[in-house]
Parts: C-alpha cells; structure tokens; sequence
C-alpha cells in the first residue's frame, strides 16, 4: 500500500487540519464542517493528478480546443457519519461520482475490548472503476480494513484511494500487512504516533462525529 502524507508538504491543507485539532475552534460545528469539506476539496484535487487523462476536442464559440480529461469512472465511499463533510468535499470536484455509504462502528464486548460491526452498505457495482473510501479518522485501521471488504462484494476495483485526513501510525503498518500493496493507496495529511489502550489517535482531534454532529447517546 503506497502511503502518501499530504501534510508534509507546505499547504494550505495544513491550516485547516490545524484549525479542526484546535479545541478552541472546533467547537464551532459549522466551522468543523466546512473545514472537513474544504480538507476534502484539497484531497480530490491531489488525487485527480493520478487519474488517467485523454485528450477530448471541445467545442468553443470560436473553435475547437483540445482538454485533457479524466476518463476514470468513480465511486466516493464513506463510513458514516463522521466521513460526510468529507464526502461532500470530495464530490465538489468529482461531481459525476456515483457514491457508496457504509455504517460502520465500534461495538464494545467488555472493557475496552470491540469489535467493528457493520449494519448498513450501499454502494454501486464497483467492477473496473476507482474507488475512493474516506473516513475523517484511522485510528486501527480495522473498520476501513472490514468496509473494504465488504465493498468488494460489489466488485473489484481497478484502484483503491483510501482518504484519511488524520491516522495513526499504528494503522498504517496494520493496512499494510493486510491490504494488497498494488491495489490500495492511503491519502493523509498527519501520521500521529501514539494509540492509547481504548484505540484513540494522540494527538488527534477528537470524536470528529460528535464534533460535527453533536454527542451521540
């Protein structure tokens, strides 16, 4: 799996994963979302240099001008509900994405002992195209290496892009072990390098659903 960490580069992406770590700001929601959306936004554009690219003739008022397009066929995934604002970032540049949405979650057995349940999955057929499945957090690495799974029940993609705008280092060698090398590429902007025992990101951001959705029971 090709591993390729935005945030390591001077980028106005970095203001705004400054701004949602930052707990005096985030706890304005609208402003965590449209701060998630804009990361989005930066992360379709990033992507859209390795897609692949034919010559089209448009027609102008006044001739013809040849323009380069994209010729892949996309699917943006995300696990809900905290990959949303990301989502929409994303389909703001790729707008002719078809979309798959999975409800995805931790279910504790006992202590801090979980495991990732999966309850809901819809998604189109997923045979030759690129697939790109965001999620705002990669804390273990599970719950993407299951939606993957199950998404593959819908057909093989040509090309995984996985979006992951925070991640731990730890579920980054864990993706690695366990997802095909070739087939899958992890977008991030920060590689953080502590997991605590209850498998929160440090230093992180939070729960990024309830920052931008408010506290779930």
């Amino acid at each position: 799996m090709k591993v390729i960490n935005l945030g390591d580069s001077n980028t106005i992406l970095n203001k705004f994963i400054a701004q949602m770590r930052d707990k005096s700001v985030q706890k304005e929601k609208m402003r965590f979302r449209t701060n998630l959306q804009r990361v989005g936004n930066v992360f379709a554009y990033e992507l859209s240099k390795v897609l692949n690219y034919t010559p089209k003739d448009i027609r102008t008022p006044l001739g013809i001008a040849s323009v380069p397009t994209p010729d892949n066929k996309i699917v943006v995934a995300t696990i809900l509900r905290a990959g949303l604002p990301l989502h929409q970032g994303i389909l703001d540049f790729f707008d002719d994405a078809e979309s798959a949405f999975i409800a995805a979650y931790r279910k504790y057995d006992r202590g801090d002992e979980f495991h990732i349940n999966i309850e809901y999955c819809s998604s189109p057929d997923l045979s030759g195209k690129t697939l790109i499945l965001a999620d705002t957090m990669l804390a273990t690495g599970a719950s993407i290496e299951i939606t993957y799974e199950k998404l593959l029940e819908d057909g093989e993609p040509d090309h995984t892009h996985l979006v992951c705008p925070i991640a731990s280092v730890f579920a980054v060698e864990y993706l690695q072990k366990h997802l095909p090398m070739d087939k899958v590429t992890l977008w991030t902007a920060a590689l953080d390098e502590e997991l605590t025992s209850q498998s929160y990101i440090v230093p992180g951001l939070g729960d990024a659903g309830d920052l931008a959705y408010g506290e779930k029971i």
